[in-house]
């Protein structure tokens, strides 16, 4: 059965055998503007939490087959934070009393005073309800603090540490570089973070996802009519950035005569809406990225050089994770963390996926290593991260490995058919070369490709005896 009320204060289940007993007390509640769902039994009542985000349930504590206690048992194990009222008869209120000491809200002498339980019944949805809020606001705090910090131990990201530490207060312009994923903005919202300007904007614009047609109307804003669409005033992503500090990811692809503009933002520092010749002042810190060789690029034309040295008075270079790999297990820990908490699971790593993640190149750098333990967090099944988890290619690289460790290279093979041919010869080089099926002059040569540093064109004593134990058992 289910009514509906004027109003919605919450989501009650009422679950009791007794017919007319469900019955009235759905009724007193959906009239207060509760929304019921009622069962005459806890297998039908677990079905139904299943499916529906109850705030609330109100349960008779005796219950033919499965009672009250089981539902409870069962609410309590997997879905803690819903409220649980029991309904109790005299003769089972020591029962009702022990459940409240296991974390049951409340209980009732039956028939209850309904007014009482109108009460009781609002708290505990309230109190459910701010739970949430805290739960919420918690999660949301730590997945900032996740999302924002820079983790590592390495000597470079130590290095970028100190950097950051010496010049949060600047008014410089800084250029983060490094590959796709290393964490360049990462760093640039560290810079804003720990600086003084932390409650200004931090306006971020990935200047590679940005149609060419609309990043200079972003940039600098626009008036109304200014183009077709212009329907009304669009104020600029540098006049956002107002006393904070402005990113510009992947500056390097911007196009020639957007830089120019850039470059007299930088030096002027007032821009002109798209429509307009009013001059605006800006004060801003710009911050910008770039995974492209630019020093290159300038020589190629295809970066001004007085914009790049304007942007790059302050250089940051981040390492790939290829570089800082003895952070890889910090970096893991952290991952596994937040995602747990976000799962609410709670996982290890086993030493076999570290030792894995140890041997792959990392293409995606960090962000691809938080890509990946996302994706095991969430597949894992018990309390240990392992292999199965990870993606195929990272038993590829594996196999890979093993094969590089077991199958002997050519020179190899060339050097220990060398070695048997002059041991089968007892050192006699003529025979040697006609076992191997080469010419004398061939046995030199790859003699002397094997042995470097022996010049000469006849075969050296010492060689040949490295070569041929038979030959050194012979001298002695």
């Amino acid at each position: 059965m289910m009514k509906n009320g004027n109003s919605h204060k919450g989501k009650v289940l009422v679950v009791d055998d007794e017919p007319n007993a469900l019955r009235v007390l759905s009724a007193i509640l959906a009239e207060e503007g509760y929304h019921i769902t009622s069962s005459d039994n806890v297998d039908k009542a677990i079905a139904i939490i299943q499916q529906v985000d109850v705030d609330a349930v109100i349960t008779d504590l005796k219950m033919p087959g499965k009672d009250g206690m089981d539902l409870f048992e069962h609410i309590s194990e997997n879905y803690p934070d819903i409220p649980v009222v029991f309904l109790t008869a005299y003769g089972t209120v020591e029962s009702a009393v022990s459940a409240m000491t296991r974390g049951a809200f409340y209980y009732f002498i039956k028939p209850p005073d309904y007014m009482n339980l109108k009460g009781i019944l609002a708290r505990a949805i309230e109190q459910r309800r701010l739970k949430r809020e805290v739960e919420s606001l918690k999660l949301r705090l730590l997945d900032e603090g996740y999302r924002h910090r820079l983790i590592g131990n390495n000597p470079e990201i130590r290095r970028i540490f100190e950097t950051i530490e010496s010049i949060k207060e600047s008014l410089t312009s800084v250029l983060i570089w490094g590959e796709t994923g290393t964490g360049k903005e990462l760093i640039a919202r560290a810079l804003h973070n720990s600086s003084s300007r932390k409650e200004r904007p931090f306006v971020a614009v990935n200047c590679a996802a940005m149609p060419k047609e609309l990043i200079e109307a972003e940039l600098f804003g626009y008036e109304k009519g200014a183009f077709t669409g212009a329907f009304t005033r669009r104020t600029g992503k540098f006049e956002e950035a107002a006393e904070g500090i402005i990113f510009l990811d992947e500056i390097g692809e911007l196009e020639l005569s957007l830089q120019a503009k850039l470059l007299r933002v930088l030096q002027e520092r007032e821009i002109e809406r798209l429509g307009s010749n009013k001059k605006i002042k800006v004060n801003f810190r710009l911050i910008s990225s770039t995974n492209r060789d630019l020093k290159k690029w300038v020589s190629e034309g295809r970066f001004r050089e007085d914009l790049f040295y304007r942007i790059n008075v302050i250089d940051i270079k981040v390492p790939s994770l290829r570089e800082r790999k003895d952070d890889i297990p910090l970096l893991a820990s952290s991952f596994i963390n937040e995602f747990c908490l976000r799962e609410k699971k709670e996982l290890t790593v086993s030493a076999d996926v570290l030792r894995l993640f140890q041997e792959y190149p990392w293409p995606g750098n960090v962000r691809q290593l938080k890509n990946i333990i996302e994706r095991a967090v969430v597949l894992s099944q018990g309390k240990v991260i392992t292999p199965s988890a990870l993606p195929e290619e990272f038993m590829s690289v594996r196999k890979q490995k093993t094969m590089q460790n077991t199958v002997r290279t050519l020179k190899d093979l060339e050097m220990q058919a060398l070695r048997d041919a002059l041991h089968v010869c007892n050192g006699n080089k003529s025979k040697a070369c006609r076992v191997l099926g080469i010419s004398r002059k061939a046995f030199y040569k790859r003699l002397k490709d094997l042995y470097p540093t022996e010049q000469s064109q006849t075969l050296n004593s010492d060689v040949l005896t490295e070569y041929c134990p038979m030959v050194a058992k012979q001298r002695e």
